[in-house]
């Protein structure tokens, strides 16, 4: 251990002195002989620690340079590879502005093509709308169309069109829009006589001959029934009218069917006026309608028919026809035969105008004042005769519409009675009352018109035969004393 730090003094000492430190103080307390050896001793270390130091700077050189042209070489490696790279950058940015530039015309395209796409979809969708639209419309004629009743499932072709979920509409499904249509348009003009099924007045489902009238009426004969159908859009079937067409139209169906006629009757309303005829009321069905008012008015029609038939009769037997009696008369008269005249007159006793003549004819031999006045006489004694009852029918023809209208009161009150309690809300709750008013209204109208044209031409006809028998009496009478004078 002595020798060691003796060794370690020594060398620390040696490198004190190489660097140029002597004043030590522990310098004092070595010997020289221990300061020589450790010097010796130190000096070989030092050139062992030299030799090793410059051994290891040799080799640190050799290792730098090493280093340094590795360095060089892997700087030049790197500033080539930093070149390549830069060209690469540079290729990959000319690279990048002409994918930018392709990129934004491939946008703009993509913009244009999305654009025409757009336009292109909404024609499409417009197209298949239009066609849908024109699906439904189709279906909607069909199924309003006389020509169904007679072909059955005409609208499969178009029955994908109509669903909701349908799909897009193909040229199989226009061309079978269009095959519909042409059937309509062909079935709608013609005129042609078939066999199919119909809905009988009964309700029963028999086989008839159908009149297709174009697309506007349908009339049937079976057997010998002949009638007008209508169409029911919902079962697609033809039912016979349920009241008969009467029978001058039933007359011309026939006559057009077997070809014996030209013309046909035909609804253009396409069975509205046909409705209208099995709705239509007759005079007999809207009088039960017109409340008990109608009753006294039918009383006094039946009274007036009475009377007019009675006074109708009356007249005709008493009426005569007075040129030729007047001639053979006048012819008697002038060959003085009075007695023939008196004979001839007793012949028709029983018209007015010859009792008339002949109660004028007894008073001959008088003066004329005396004959004029018998005539006259006559005259007035058969008026009341021809005249009775008239004034019963004319006061007929002045009570009837009066009844009517105490009806249409009566009516009205009810309404207004029915409207107190019920409102207006629903106006089937105040036709009866309407009705009431409306019906004795028109049938004290209807019993009126009539009764008071009978009274005109009845009164006409009465006060005909009284200015006849007056002209015939002056005539009687100027013969009389023209031929009695002679005679005198």
């Amino acid at each position: 251990m002595k020798n060691s730090g003796m060794i370690l003094c020594t060398i620390l000492a040696a490198l004190l002195l190489s660097m140029g430190i002597t004043d030590l103080p522990f310098a004092a307390e070595t010997t020289t002989h221990d300061m020589r050896a450790g010097v010796i001793e130190a000096e070989k270390q030092r050139q062992k620690l030299l030799d090793l130091a410059e051994k290891e700077r040799q080799t640190a050189e050799t290792e730098s340079r090493k280093s340094r042209e590795r360095i060089l070489q892997d700087k030049k490696s790197l500033t080539f590879a930093v070149e390549q790279q830069r060209e690469k950058n540079q290729a990959v940015k000319q690279r990048v502005a002409q994918l930018k530039e392709k990129i934004d015309s491939l946008r703009k395209t993509e913009k244009k093509t999305d654009e025409k796409l757009a336009e292109m979809d909404a024609v499409v969708k417009e197209l298949a709308g239009f066609v849908r639209i024109t699906a439904k419309d189709v279906d909607n004629l069909i199924s309003q169309s006389l020509q169904s009743a007679l072909i059955k499932e005409r609208s499969a072709g178009i029955a994908p069109l109509l669903k909701k979920s349908a799909k897009f509409p193909a040229m199989e499904d226009i061309r079978s829009i269009k095959d519909i249509l042409m059937d309509e348009i062909m079935g709608s003009g013609q005129v042609r006589i078939q066999r199919g099924t119909i809905i009988d007045q009964t309700g029963k489902e028999v086989d008839a001959e159908i009149l297709m009238l174009g697309n506007f009426t349908a009339a049937y004969r079976l057997d010998r029934e002949i009638g007008f159908l209508l169409f029911s859009d919902k079962s697609q079937k033809l039912f016979a009218l349920s009241k008969s067409p009467g029978t001058t139209m039933e007359r011309k169906i026939r006559q057009y069917m077997n070809g014996k006629s030209e013309d046909v009757p035909i609804d253009i309303s396409k069975g509205g006026a046909m409705r209208q005829l099995t709705h239509r009321l007759s005079l007999l069905e809207q009088i039960p309608k017109g409340g008990p008012v109608v009753w006294p008015i039918l009383a006094l029609a039946v009274l007036a028919i009475i009377i007019i038939l009675e006074r109708t009769l009356f007249l005709a037997k008493k009426h005569l026809n007075p040129t030729p009696l007047m001639a053979e008369l006048k012819k008697r008269m002038a060959a003085q035969d009075w007695e023939g005249c008196d004979e001839l007159l007793a012949l028709n006793q029983k018209k007015p105008l010859a009792r008339a003549l002949m109660a004028g004819m007894e008073f001959r031999n008088k003066t004329r004042t005396d004959m004029e006045n018998a005539l006259q006489e006559a005259i007035l004694r058969e008026i009341p005769h021809l005249e009775r009852s008239l004034s019963t029918l004319g006061m007929l023809a002045a009570i009837a519409p009066l009844m009517g209208l105490l009806g249409t009161v009566t009516g009205m009150i009810n309404t207004f009675h029915t409207i107190t309690f019920y409102g207006t809300s629903d106006p089937r709750m105040m036709s009866g009352g309407i009705s009431e008013a409306l019906v004795t209204t028109m049938l004290g109208l209807c019993v009126a018109i009539p009764i008071m044209l009978c009274h005109t031409l009845l009164g006409r006809r009465v006060e005909t035969m009284i200015a006849t028998m007056e002209e015939k009496a002056v005539a009687v009478v100027n013969a009389v004393f023209i031929y009695g004078k002679n005679e005198c």
